[in-house]
């Protein structure tokens, strides 16, 4: 079938930019009428296919294929043609699909009275007849007709045994090494027998332009039939030319590419003609100075945000003068985004939650917009000028001081509550990553049915109807079923990934790229020592660099190279995706990759995620509201940056080993303790002492000592303790009742209360006498009263004391006299 007839049959799928451009590279074979066994005669067809290799095994099967085989032959000779292709097209056989040509089969024997008496034999018959005439290139349906329901199964075995034998001899060995299940091996090999039914020819002469027609086929089916396996299977037996691409994903359209400006724009169905010519040619221009990444980004600002939204508010509107009204408007609805989810019942929900930057991002995307198109008219005033508006955006409007405060107030405090943790995270992904190794270990060598034991868990190796590669067990306490294979793997990638990004703070995409190149040495020139070196590919700041690999870090390093290299001792080529630029890196020796089926493929940024949050949902770690705690790949970035500043490492190191532009953003990586801010104070004030004078600070006389100490003694009154500092005169002449410094003292309780109901009587006595100047005073005095027996009450309701560790009597007292005495 050919892509024009492809995309007819299947209305609104097309061809993905990468999968177009491979069906040129790579054209898929069209479609033939004639070749040497089409153009056979009955008798030659006959003798051909009721011979060896086409003869079954079971004289009944062979017997109801003889006969099938006879009646399809009669039913085509009717039909006019030059070969029994034509014959087959023009019999409307193909175009009624797999199921239905069977009916028009029967409809025709019985017309002719060759049909049996029960359709069911007559079917059977006409589907066994089928087959030899597909493996002995009689005929050759369509894809379409082969893949449509009721394709007969056994179509492998017999293009297998009639067409290619090496061939799929080849296909099932690399089969039967992949840990792979059965269906996923037999659906592949299945889609590569229906390539050579519907093209011709043997294994070695499919395309990747077949693959390409029949992964777009598979894609307008329902159910899983998009798996690209076969092509898998293909590539490792070396059918593709070395240029072919090396992954299925670039052969099934999954990847978008690189599309134009004229595409991004025209996503968002832009009314106004100009504008939309307007926004292409701006962005072509930007092209030339930006990444692909942010051209998408300011294809989306412009585009969807700002123009689209002001066309379905304003229905009409054609330029870029705003008034006031629609720019305010406008500004309030970017401030905000929509989210959707799913509730209990099944129904999506749109909720409007304000964006992190309240939009500042995009309003300064149209701010530049409008500027550019200012400067640029002056330069070209043809092309630009009648496109100059004021900007409806100020600059005040642009500040971000208030967003950077809270974002960094968020940030330090993610950063505060897991590097307590990391310790924690660290010791269950390395525990966990043994037990998983430890009970594979075991599970291998303990026979299918039998029990083991692994650090104290008993389990039992699961017995599987089919041979496969995969270890299963059961708990025989839960009746779970685990796969040992696969919670291995993923502890094992939990574990590298959380120790690769603590030792080295590097992003997340500079993970993902490091390969076995990155493994470079350096020998000093003096001692001649070898320093392991970790190069950092360029990513986001466009600058590479070199760190120092510590013993820790190439123990794990050493554990990934060692557990990916292949048969060969090499580490396999991979290719990856650039999700951001939407491009295909060449093969290269990836370290964090796995294999999926028989090909290897990168671990990509979302899966280093996943492999984040399963490991930290076995910590059973939570956050200050008792939510599960989540950390980012990027969070290791900041615990690094904040342990290694903490830990004496100057900040201006630290931005060139993290690969900072500025220093201020590594300092802002870095979180601030409480801790930090005391030690500082207090360094702080030791060095301010060192530059006073040193008669300050000098030992006390013991007369200066002894007066000390009085002080403290006489200061015990009657209701409890004076707080006055040392030195000082009493301001409020005595009257303790009444000062704010009194410390009363609980066993005095008593003495207050008569104190207050005296108080209260002689207020009572001065209010009846008429003594209004008394009155005032008395009323202090009560005032005081009360509050001291508020404060007894106060202390007598706490249930429990806190030690705060403060300094002891004798610490003090030797600083407090001696700054409390004049130098001398």
């Amino acid at each position: 079938m050919t892509t024009q007839a492809l995309a007819l049959t299947r209305p609104g799928r097309r061809l993905g930019p990468m999968a177009a451009a491979l069906l040129k590279q790579f054209p898929a074979r069209q479609p033939a009428s004639r070749w040497p066994a089409t153009e056979q005669s009955r008798e030659q067809v006959l003798t051909r296919l009721l011979a060896p290799p086409f003869v079954l095994d079971v004289p009944g099967s062979q017997a109801r294929r003889k006969a099938g085989l006879g009646k399809i032959l009669c039913w085509l000779e009717q039909c006019p043609g030059r070969t029994w292709q034509d014959r087959w097209l023009v019999s409307g056989g193909d175009a009624a699909g797999n199921v239905a040509w069977r009916g028009l089969m029967r409809q025709w024997l019985e017309r002719n009275g060759l049909a049996y008496a029960t359709p069911t034999n007559d079917f059977s018959a006409l589907g066994a007849g089928i087959l030899p005439l597909i493996s002995g290139e009689v005929i050759r349906p369509s894809m379409s007709w082969l893949l449509t329901p009721g394709t007969v199964q056994i179509l492998t075995t017999e293009m297998a045994r009639g067409r290619d034998p090496q061939g799929f001899a080849a296909l099932v060995d690399v089969c039967r090494r992949d840990p792979a299940n059965v269906q996923t091996k037999d659906g592949a090999l299945r889609r590569i027998a229906t390539i050579m039914a519907a093209k011709g020819g043997m294994v070695g002469d499919i395309t990747a332009g077949d693959c390409v027609e029949m992964l777009e086929l598979l894609q307008g089916m329902d159910g899983p039939a998009t798996s690209g396996y076969f092509y898998q299977l293909l590539q490792t037996v070396g059918v593709f030319p070395a240029d072919a691409p090396a992954t299925v994903r670039a052969v099934s359209g999954q990847a978008e590419g690189q599309i134009s400006v004229e595409q991004m724009i025209d996503r968002y169905q832009i009314a106004c003609r100009p504008v939309r010519d307007l926004l292409v040619d701006y962005l072509r221009e930007r092209q030339i100075v930006v990444d692909y990444v942010s051209l998408r980004e300011l294809a989306f600002g412009l585009g969807k945000l700002f123009w689209k939204d002001l066309e379905d508010h304003h229905p009409g509107i054609d330029s870029l003068r705003l008034t006031p009204e629609v720019a305010a408007a406008w500004k309030q609805r970017i401030a905000m985004k929509t989210l959707r989810s799913t509730n209990d019942a099944g129904e999506t929900v749109e909720t409007r939650v304000p964006r992190a930057t309240l939009g500042l991002n995009y309003l300064a995307m149209v701010r530049a917009f409008y500027l550019d198109l200012a400067q640029w008219a002056i330069d070209d005033p043809v092309r630009w000028g009648v496109w100059a508006a004021r900007c409806p955006i100020r600059e005040e409007e642009m500040s971000r001081k208030k967003y950077r405060a809270g974002r960094k107030s968020r940030i330090d405090q993610r950063t505060r509550e897991r590097l307590p943790v990391l310790p924690t995270l660290t010791r269950t992904v390395d525990a966990e990553h043994k037990l998983a190794a430890e009970r594979l270990a075991a599970a291998r060598a303990t026979e299918p049915g039998c029990k083991f034991t692994v650090a104290g868990q008993r389990l039992r190796r699961s017995a599987t109807a089919k041979p496969t590669a995969r270890i299963w067990v059961d708990d025989p306490d839960t009746g779970k079923r685990v796969d040992l294979m696969l919670a291995e793997h993923r502890a094992f990638w939990s574990w590298a990934v959380v120790e690769v990004l603590r030792h080295t703070g590097i992003r997340v995409e500079e993970l993902t790229e490091l390969s076995h190149h990155s493994l470079v040495q350096y020998r000093l020139p003096g001692t001649g020592e070898l320093i392991p070196l970790l190069h950092i590919a360029p990513s986001k700041a466009d600058a590479e660099r070199l760190l120092v690999i510590d013993p820790e870090l190439a123990d794990v390093l050493s554990a990934i190279i060692s557990r990916i290299r292949n048969q060969g001792s090499a580490v396999p080529l991979v290719v990856s995706y650039d999700g951001h630029e939407r491009l295909w890196n060449p093969p290269m020796p990836l370290l964090f990759q796995r294999q999926v089926g028989v090909e290897n493929r990168p671990i990509p940024s979302n899966g280093v995620r996943e492999l984040l949050n399963d490991a930290l949902a076995r910590t059973g770690l939570t956050d200050a509201s008792g939510n599960p705690l989540s950390f980012s790949p990027h969070d290791f970035r900041r615990l690094f940056i904040t342990d290694a500043i903490m830990n004496g490492m100057p900040p201006h190191i630290a931005q060139l080993v993290v690969g900072h532009r500025d220093i201020n953003t590594t300092i802002g990586y870095k979180a601030v303790y409480p801790e930090e801010v005391i030690n500082g104070h207090r360094a702080f004030i030791v060095r301010r002492r060192a530059t006073r004078p040193s008669e300050e600070y000098r030992t006390p006389t013991d007369e200066e000592w002894e007066e000390f100490l009085g002080h403290f003694q006489r200061r015990r009154v009657a209701l409890g303790d004076c707080g006055r500092a040392y030195g000082t005169s009493c301001v409020h002449e005595h009257s303790c009742l009444r000062c704010s410094l009194l410390r009363p003292d609980p066993v005095q309780r008593q003495r207050i209360l008569e104190v207050r109901d005296n108080l209260l009587d002689r207020v009572a006595e001065a209010k009846q006498e008429g003594w209004l100047g008394e009155i005032e005073g008395l009323k202090v005095s009560l005032a005081g009263a009360e509050q001291k027996l508020a404060q007894l009450d106060q202390r007598s309701r706490r249930a429990t004391t806190v030690n705060l560790g403060l300094p002891t009597f004798g610490d003090i007292a030797g600083r407090i006299v001696t700054a409390a005495k004049p130098s001398r």
